[in-house]
């Protein structure tokens, strides 16, 4: 799966803007550059792999970040 620059919203409530996947310098794994659109409005990493794994709640599996609405990246080459 293709994680798109856009807006998203984490299974616990809060939104985030997904700016891109990028490569870690030393290990080459992918990881997603995002930040939070609430409280200091940090800028965080994750790797892909749990960006897209799902979570369980209430006994029902559900993806930890879906996809609210895709928004024009920010970087070049997109």
């Amino acid at each position: 799966m293709k994680v798109e620059p856009g807006l998203y919203q984490h299974y616990k409530g809060p939104q985030y803007r997904v700016f891109n996947v990028a490569r870690h310098s030393e290990t080459e794994e992918e990881v997603v550059f995002y930040q939070a659109l609430y409280g200091d409005y940090g800028f965080w990493v994750r790797p892909l792999s749990m960006f897209l794994e799902t979570v369980e709640v209430d006994g029902e599996q559900v993806p930890r970040f879906a996809l609210v609405q895709v928004e024009p990246s920010l970087f070049s080459g997109q």
